[in-house]
């Protein structure tokens, strides 16, 4: 079970990426119910193994690309992101103090606390894509204008994903042009 989760969150992440035309730097969120994933409700039964397969599913794909892991913490700590230092640092994000656990802050975050050079916590990301795993809600990490992504597959484990992107607004009129590379 835990081999095909992996799997399956190697291909929607490698499927995102692709489709939302990431760039080297680019921030993406991920909010994890490994409740949601193992077919329980979320936030019912954390397990760190089934946060374990789905991050070393995503995290060894966004490192080879140059794009930042954004762990979205649960409601217990706000939502709040853990995200690689230099993510921050590069972004001008203020750093917050806490570290997160599996039964507050999640087991999908504590694993990407573990696993990180050098983890911090922050409040807030304006992320470029990001995958829902579980209804994690992560829309408020996301840019301004989140578009949809499908990908081949519409689950990880027993979770539903839902995968997104951003892209600049569109401002103007009737008579403004818009650069079709940034849609």
């Amino acid at each position: 079970m835990l081999d095909r989760i992996t799997i399956q969150a190697k291909t929607a992440i490698s499927e995102l990426i692709e489709i939302a035309k990431l760039k080297e730097g680019d921030i993406v969120v991920i909010g994890c119910s490994s409740s949601e994933v193992a077919g329980h409700d979320i936030g019912s039964n954390s397990s760190v193994d089934v946060a374990a397969a789905v991050f070393s599913g995503i995290y060894p794909v966004l490192k080879e690309k140059g794009l930042f892991l954004a762990a979205q913490c649960c409601e217990h700590l706000n939502r709040a992101i853990i995200i690689e230092a230099d993510a921050a640092i590069k972004n001008g994000i203020e750093i917050v103090n806490v570290v997160p656990q599996p039964k507050a802050g999640g087991a999908f975050a504590t694993t990407a606390y573990q696993n990180f050079e050098n983890p911090v916590a922050v409040e807030e990301i304006k992320a470029k894509a990001g995958i829902d795993i579980g209804g994690t809600l992560i829309g408020m990490h996301m840019g301004k204008v989140a578009v949809p992504v499908r990908v081949s597959i519409g689950k990880i484990g027993q979770a539903n994903i839902i995968c997104a992107r951003t892209r600049p607004k569109f401002i103007g009129g009737i008579r403004a042009n818009y650069d079709e590379t940034l849609m």
